[in-house]
């Protein structure tokens, strides 16, 4: 069995914004085992799990990400879109746009640490579409 969502996220700044709570609001029950897939309608955002925890980790992801990829990088050609575009779309290509977690006893199996983030990379970015798939 399949059931499927569309929903859609409210505007974020650039970073990483843990979403999990708005993924889980908007499943119905879930199987006692299947699989969630998470896909993200967008090619300058992405979908990562990672450390629920601690803010920092954010912080240091973005000060990591965003000196190995820079904005202004002279062999960027794709620049009408502003200066975070393209840095934006090969940050995308690098995280992805889809997760799929195990669904076990009714349950997301995220671990205790984990929780699942939208991770922005535009500064003036729109609403972002998720496609939710369960699967049992």
């Amino acid at each position: 069995m399949i059931w499927q969502k569309e929903i859609s996220l409210p505007v974020h700044a650039p970073g990483m914004h843990l979403i999990t709570n708005i993924i889980t609001a908007h499943l119905e029950k879930l199987p006692d085992r299947g699989l969630l897939h998470v896909f993200l309608k967008h090619t300058s955002a992405g979908l990562i799990i990672n450390e629920n925890a601690d803010p920092s980790v954010g912080a240091d992801m973005e000060a990591f990400i965003s000196r190995l990829i820079p904005e202004n990088n002279e062999l960027f050609t794709h620049v009408l879109e502003g200066s975070d575009d393209m840095p934006a779309h090969i940050k995308s290509s690098i995280f992805g746009q889809s997760l799929t977690i195990p669904v076990v006893h009714g349950n997301l199996a995220l671990g205790t640490w984990q929780g699942i983030f939208l991770y922005e990379f535009r500064r003036n970015a729109g609403k972002r579409k998720l496609i939710l798939s369960v699967y049992s």
